[in-house]
């Protein structure tokens, strides 16, 4: 089993920033490939940005490319999201997922999921 713990959310206006983190613990050995998702009201859970633990590969969406940026912390077992240039829909509940496809964007890939933290960006 693997644990996450996603923290850092908040509010801010248009323009601002903030950074997400996401706590791995237990069998972080599976975690080859880390994620973040975001759901905003009414909506799917949407694909933000993936990283492959082994070598720091990323990926991102189209819609946060450029201003969002993902990485680790290997002796902490962590991840960053670091986002820049808010946007009113980048509100969302933002989710960590940890899972076994390196740089998948489907959640189906994901095995382990966090509680997930509020983003949200006031115009």
């Amino acid at each position: 089993q693997v644990q996450l713990v996603e923290s850092g959310g908040g509010s801010v206006q248009a323009g601002g920033s903030l950074r997400l983190s996401c706590a791995a613990s237990g069998r972080t050995f599976s975690w080859y490939a880390a994620g973040w998702f975001r759901q905003a009201p009414g909506k799917d859970r949407e694909f933000v940005s993936t990283i492959y633990w082994s070598d720091g590969s990323t990926r991102y969406a189209d819609s946060v490319k450029g201003r969002f940026t993902i990485s680790r912390d290997n002796a902490k077992n962590t991840m960053y999201l670091q986002m820049n240039r808010l946007k009113p829909e980048d509100t969302a509940v933002y989710y960590c997922a940890s899972g076994r496809v390196a740089l998948g964007a489907d959640p189906a890939y994901y095995d382990y999921w966090g509680q997930g933290t509020q983003v949200t960006v006031s115009s």
